[in-house]
């Protein structure tokens, strides 16, 4: 009896660490919120690849009678009128500290690309999103919450 024990105790120590193992990264599917109406405007996939993160719009969650297929009106370049669907707005972000850092965040709603910068919180069921200018005290932050996969 002493030795199941001992063997049940040590299979939960060892798999203890792999127990949220998926909420120590910011991989996965998150769910944004509009900072007006506080409603869910989307879902963005962040993937790594070769240490990189980069997420890109999964789905539009819009209002009724909005345009379920919109397109980047407002991007530069290669970007330009492409669907907002499958575009790629985090890039480049690496594990710097307790975060990701050293990419860029691109607004659909406006074109514009930032610098941005990830941050975990409660326990890996939020992300802190900031988008800046030259450094991360000139921005604005979102918080995502993790959605289902």
């Amino acid at each position: 009896m002493r030795t199941v024990f001992q063997t049940t105790l040590l299979a939960l120590l060892l798999s203890a660490p792999f127990a949220h193992a998926d909420d120590a990264s910011p991989v996965g599917l998150w769910q944004t919120i509009d900072d007006v109406t506080k409603k869910p405007t989307a879902l963005i996939r962040i993937t790594e690849q070769d240490g990189q993160l980069q997420g890109r719009i999964d789905k539009l969650i819009g209002a009724p009678g909005a345009n379920p297929n919109p397109v980047c009106i407002a991007c530069k370049g290669a970007l330009k009128n492409q669907p907002v669907v499958g575009l790629t707005i985090l890039s480049g972000l690496r594990k710097d500290g307790d975060g990701y850092g050293g990419g860029e965040i691109l607004d659909p709603q406006n074109g514009k690309t930032y610098k941005s910068r990830l941050t975990l919180q409660d326990g890996g069921r939020k992300l802190d999103v900031r988008g800046y200018v030259g450094t991360p005290m000139f921005g604005r932050s979102q918080v995502w919450t993790r959605a289902g996969d």
